[in-house]
C-alpha cells in the first residue's frame, strides 16, 4: 500500500507520496477545498488507498483524519515526539514542511504505527464542546487578572467588567450545553454516572475524560491509559554514575493529564482509599508533588476501571 506523509498546519498541509519506487510531493490548503485536491491528486496518480500518517499539532489535523478515514484510507495519528525521535535518527540538518512530510512518510513505511479510529460522533461534538469551555476559561482568567491591574483608566475598567460577565454567562450556557448534550445521549450518560461514583471526580472532570479518553478498546491496559495520559513513570539511571530524580513522562494528552490534578487534591482529602494510600508515600518519605502525581495516576487507573468494567465504584472492593 502506498505511503502518504503529511506535515500539517492551520492554513496548509504538505503531502509526501511514496508508491513503489515513485515519490510524489504536494501542498494542500487546510480545507474542504484541499482535501478535494488531494483526492483529485491521488486519482491522477492512480492510487486508490494509502497508509497516511500525521502528527497530532494541536486540532490541525482532525478534519483531515475523518476526510481520509472516511474515504476508505488507513490513518495513523501520531504524538510529534515519536517523529522526533525518528528525525533525530536520520540527522537531518534541515527542517522545512516539505521535508517533514517525507520525513513521516518514511517513519510510517518503517514503523506502520497503530491506526486512528475516530471518535463516535456524539463524542466528537462533547469533545468540541469540552474544549470550547477551556477556552472561555482560559481567557475569562485572563481578563480577571487584567481587572487587578492598577491605575486602569474607568472605561477600560468598565469594559473588562462586560467582557467578564458576558464570558461568565457564555460560560454557564456551554456548562449547560454539555450536561443537556451527555443527557441526550444513553451511552455518554451512563459513563458519566459510572465516573461520578469515584470521590474526587465531579462532573467538570468526567465530562472531559468522556471527551479526551479513546475507546477502551484501544486502551488494553491500565499501563497504556497512564502512558496515553503522560502519567507513567520515567527512572533516569545509567550505570552507577547517573542516579536522577525520577519524574513523568508526559508524553501524552495534557489536557487528560491536567484534569486530574485538582481531583487529586479533593480524593486526597475526602476519598478514604485514595487518603490512605497518600498517606503511605508520604511516610516513606516522598515528595508532596510525587505524592499528589501518584494519586492523579490511580484517578486516572479507576477512571478506566469503572469504565472497562461497567459497574460504579466500590469502595470495599
Amino acid at each position: 500500500m502506498a505511503v502518504l506523509g503529511i506535515d500539517i498546519s492551520k492554513s496548509d498541509f504538505h503531502a509526501c507520496l511514496i508508491d513503489e519506487n515513485r515519490i510524489g510531493r504536494r501542498s494542500f490548503p487546510n480545507s474542504q477545498t484541499g482535501f478535494s485536491q488531494l483526492s483529485k491528486w491521488l486519482t491522477n496518480r492512480k492510487v486508490v488507498t494509502v497508509f497516511a500518517c500525521m502528527e497530532a499539532t494541536g486540532f490541525y489535523w482532525e478534519a483531515l483524519a475523518l476526510y481520509l478515514f472516511e474515504a476508505g484510507h488507513e490513518v495513523s495519528v501520531v504524538n510529534p515526539s515519536r517523529t522526533k525521535a525518528y528525525a533525530n535518527s536520520e540527522i537531518l540538518r534541515a527542517k522545512t514542511d516539505s521535508i517533514d512530510a517525507a520525513m513521516i512518510a518514511r517513519f510510517a513505511q518503517a514503523q506502520r504505527p497503530p491506526l486512528w479510529q475516530p471518535p463516535a460522533p456524539e463524542s466528537r461534538v462533547l469533545q468540541a464542546l469540552v474544549r470550547h469551555l477551556e477556552h472561555l476559561k482560559t481567557i475569562h482568567g485572563q481578563q480577571v487578572v487584567r481587572l487587578e491591574t492598577p491605575g486602569l483608566p474607568l472605561q477600560v475598567t468598565a469594559s473588562i467588567e462586560a467582557v467578564i460577565a458576558d464570558l461568565r454567562r457564555e460560560i454557564t450556557e456551554i456548562e449547560r450545553a454539555i450536561r443537556d448534550h451527555i443527557d441526550r445521549h444513553p451511552g455518554l450518560k451512563v459513563r458519566h454516572d459510572l465516573l461520578t461514583s469515584i470521590k474526587g471526580i465531579g462532573d467538570t472532570t468526567a465530562s472531559l475524560i468522556l471527551a479526551e479518553l479513546p475507546a477502551l478498546d484501544r486502551l488494553r491496559s491500565t499501563k497504556a491509559v497512564a502512558a496515553y495520559a503522560g502519567l507513567s513513570p520515567r527512572a533516569l539511571q545509567s550505570g552507577t554514575s547517573i542516579r536522577g530524580r525520577g519524574s513523568i513522562c508526559r508524553t501524552g494528552n495534557s489536557r487528560l493529564r491536567k484534569a486530574f490534578f485538582y481531583p487529586a487534591l479533593t480524593a486526597i482529602r475526602y476519598n478514604p482509599q485514595l487518603k490512605a494510600f497518600a498517606d503511605r508515600l508520604t511516610l516513606a518519605g516522598k515528595p508532596r508533588m510525587v505524592v499528589v502525581t501518584a494519586v492523579m495516576r490511580k484517578l486516572l487507573v479507576l477512571a478506566y476501571a469503572v469504565l472497562k468494567s461497567g459497574r460504579q465504584f466500590d469502595p470495599s472492593f
